[in-house]
């Protein structure tokens, strides 16, 4: 600092800008570039195509099949699981009894959001293939369950009317335990007073978590949705593994189209990379627009 600001900048802040631009934004202008080409991914070819491959994807149906399972999740993931997340946070942090020390959580709250948050430990792909032996039609738990009490299992993922359904409800088993222990940290820093006052006036519990709870919590909410929005858009390892886009196309998303056409049998880099920037847009938007319309003037409280 005796030399000034700039020698400090060019040494700490120019060389991590660098190896950005090198690793994550020059992939992204290439893959631009690639979109507006026919290029196959192993040859030396690419003949410039214009915006022909973007067309092609226009009337593509397999995308729009693709794009159409990944508005429902973008529907279901983000609400089901922030839902399931403010309800067992609110239980652990305020479920107890009212006693003399004011409004308590539940007894033995810290074992269950270490149990919650349990599936964070483990990798997207070990979930995948737990689930996958879970949803098994003849060794698997679900069925296995079934046969036991003389119920018929369904062939869980290999019928086109369960197996999106299936990887929907892993995907939101997933996410849900970081949430828990992410809203419980929030509502930790809400003072007990607020709780304790809106509970002497006689409001209920689902009272309390809507008028109290989801507005002093919104900015943590908001950021929980663009993560979880953006996760819904993607889904790729989970379904990749668990169905790989079947029954018939019944769980396919952009992420896993996108991986075929570039990898599969015809190795279509070009309209892959096509694909992945229709994906990128469509990420930025949903983020931005959550963003935006999800904006409240926040609630201070001491």
């Amino acid at each position: 600092m005796r030399h000034g600001k700039w020698p400090l900048i060019v040494v700490f802040l120019v060389p991590p800008v660098l190896l950005y631009v090198f690793f994550v934004v020059s992939p992204y202008l290439q893959a631009f570039q690639i979109s507006t080409t026919d290029w196959l991914g192993y040859s030396a070819e690419a003949n410039p195509v214009g915006l022909a491959n973007f067309r092609t994807l226009w009337h593509d149906g397999y995308v729009w099949n693709a794009l159409k399972n990944n508005a429902i999740l973008l529907g279901l993931v983000p609400v089901l699981t922030i839902l399931l997340g403010l309800f067992f946070a609110s239980m652990l942090a305020l479920g107890g009894r009212k006693g003399r020390a004011g409004v308590t959580g539940v007894r033995g709250g810290a074992l269950y959001r270490t149990v919650y948050f349990f599936p964070q430990v483990l990798s997207v792909v070990i979930i995948a293939l737990l689930w996958k032996e879970v949803y098994h039609p003849n060794q698997g738990l679900l069925s296995g369950v079934m046969h036991a009490v003389g119920l018929p299992a369904p062939t869980w993922l290999g019928d086109p009317a369960t197996a999106f359904w299936c990887v929907l409800a892993v995907m939101v088993w997933s996410n849900v335990g970081f949430y828990v222990v992410l809203f419980g940290a929030a509502m930790s820093a809400v003072p007990r007073e607020i709780y304790e006052a809106v509970l002497l006036d006689g409001a209920s519990r689902f009272t309390t978590l809507r008028r109290v709870t989801l507005p002093l919590l919104w900015d943590t909410i908001q950021v929980a949705w663009v993560y979880l929005a953006i996760f819904a858009l993607d889904g790729f390892i989970l379904v990749q593994l668990m169905t790989n886009g079947g029954p018939n196309f019944s769980t396919d998303v952009i992420g896993v189209r996108m991986y075929d056409t570039a990898f599969g049998s015809e190795t279509k880099f070009g309209y892959a990379s096509a694909i992945g920037v229709v994906m990128f847009f469509l990420t930025l938007t949903v983020a931005v627009l959550s963003l935006r319309v999800g904006r409240r003037d926040r609630i201070e409280y001491s």
